[in-house]
């Protein structure tokens, strides 16, 4: 992905306060980067559905239309220096047709790669770095042909879509496969897809890293643990052996240099039993897992974010307190920033319109 500096082929090196950041997407993620992005001087423009989201509630001015609508992203984009997105399902193809109009540092080879589960995964192999055993699908016998191979139990997985489990089918007999089967067409065809084999894996991590098209830097790797396929609460940092750490940091520079990555790049990772270090995916954007960076670093993911599309210098790694920990909770019915039970507590709410289902509670030992 190209720096500022090369998107613009030279004409801003680096963006200065005052310019206006275009966020298509205005969800909770949406919002924090905002923040960030306010606290650095500069404007912000939104563009999401549904009216008064939570970033738009932050921000200089909304667009109200779907993302996929390109006039929409065209006014976003005229009325913008920079773009950037909160989620990775944006049209990628939009946003080219708009960057004469404004840059978009992040590029869009990075969007590119990470909705497409085949094209990770194999960017990730690319890059020296190990997954789980994977073959791309398209067919019942391709599958049939690809369990021969990886074996059971897997997990089926469409290419494209999909989230916090949806989209996937658990294979663990042949009982399994033949609810594929009756799913399929008639000729045995499916919805493009990728069979992985399942991990063997102690716990789940993630890192962040961040750059700004030419220098990087990560945070430290945390763990994460799930209820229902969705993250529960992160561990910053993670309790691992030092060879761990290390090889997380290395994979995570290696992929964003690969990437010349622009912005933050989340890594979900498996840890083996054995101190294998394993890349599950990535999100080209901040990360749930990484909302302990508002109060545990000095220099939080969402900074970094902003920092990195803006051509800005990367500032030094997070060095996070010796034991933190963001999980979800239910949320009350008013929002609140500290908790009454646990001590050391903070509490960030999402400010949706609709499901306000959850808030983040973030708590330190000292």
């Amino acid at each position: 992905m190209p720096s500022l500096s090369e998107e613009t082929n030279g004409r801003i090196e680096r963006l200065m306060p005052g310019a206006t950041i275009g966020i298509i997407g205005g969800g909770q993620l949406g919002r924090m980067m905002a923040l960030s992005a306010r606290y650095m001087g500069f404007r912000i423009g939104v563009l999401d559905p549904t009216p008064d989201c939570p970033a738009a509630q932050v921000a200089d001015f909304q667009v109200t239309a779907e993302y996929d609508d390109i006039a929409a992203i065209r006014e976003l984009a005229e009325k913008s220096d920079v773009l950037t997105y909160e989620f990775e399902n944006v049209d990628a193809d939009a946003i080219d047709q708009v960057r004469s109009l404004a840059a978009a540092p992040q590029g869009t080879d990075l969007l590119r790669v990470t909705q497409d589960r085949v094209n990770e995964k194999r960017f990730i192999n690319d890059h020296g770095t190990p997954t789980a055993p994977w073959k791309a699908v398209n067919s019942v016998e391709e599958l049939e042909a690809a369990l021969d191979e990886i074996h059971y139990p897997a997990v089926l997985k469409t290419r494209s879509g999909g989230y916090d489990g949806h989209g996937q089918t658990v294979l663990k007999s042949e009982a399994d496969l033949e609810q594929v089967r009756a799913r399929a067409d008639h000729d045995g065809s499916f919805p493009p897809s990728i069979l992985e084999g399942f991990v063997d894996f102690a716990f789940e991590a993630s890192i962040l890293v961040a750059g700004n098209g030419k220098d990087y830097v990560t945070f430290p790797i945390v763990r994460n643990e799930h209820r229902n396929n969705i993250l529960h609460m992160t561990i910053a940092p993670a309790e691992v052996d030092e060879t761990v750490a290390k090889e997380a940091h290395e994979l995570a520079l290696r992929l964003a240099k690969g990437f010349e990555l622009a912005g933050i790049l989340a890594i979900e990772l498996f840890i083996t039993k054995d101190n294998k270090v394993i890349v599950n995916e990535l999100a080209p954007r901040p990360h749930n897992s990484g909302h302990y960076t508002i109060e545990a670093c000095s220099f939080d993911q969402f900074d970094a974010h902003i920092r990195g599309i803006a051509g800005w210098p990367n500032s030094r790694s997070c060095s996070s307190p010796p034991s933190w920990s963001t999980c979800s909770a239910s949320m009350w019915r008013r929002p609140v920033r500290s908790s009454p039970t646990i001590p050391n507590g903070t509490c960030t709410t999402t400010a949706r319109r609709k499901c306000a289902t959850t808030a983040r509670w973030d708590t330190s030992p000292c």
